[in-house]
């Protein structure tokens, strides 16, 4: 979770389940919850610029997540599964993006993606 923002890691995060895991989906475009093969369960609530994640393992570990787009920033606070608080900020400009936040460690990370990967 470190190195992307909240909605980036949501979509792939649905998207990997779908597609390796065959995750069986419910809901609409504004609420759905998936669950996969594993037994972990996801909700994601979107409204307006605002996307909400929750997530609940097999074997009871929780987190959370809450993006917020605006313009060409998208802010992220979530809640990792030891408790601990992350939070990611990241800015696109141009075919760049700008990403930094600190870890549910207390790390601080920074990373910049563009077409030709990230560094």
């Amino acid at each position: 979770m470190k190195y992307a923002t909240l909605a980036a890691i949501a979509a792939a995060c649905l998207s990997l389940f779908a597609s390796a895991s065959h995750a069986a989906c419910y809901g609409s475009e504004a609420y759905k919850t998936c669950t996969d093969n594993s037994g972990n369960t996801y909700n994601v609530q979107r409204f307006g610029n605002t996307t909400n994640v929750q997530g609940s393992s097999a074997d009871g570990n929780t987190w959370s997540q809450s993006s917020q787009h605006v313009g060409n920033s998208t802010y992220t606070n979530g809640t990792a599964a030891n408790g601990n608080s992350w939070n990611s900020t990241s800015q696109r400009i141009g075919d760049t993006t700008y990403t930094n936040g600190s870890d549910s460690r207390g790390n601080f990370f920074s990373q910049t993606c563009n077409q030709f990967g990230c560094h």
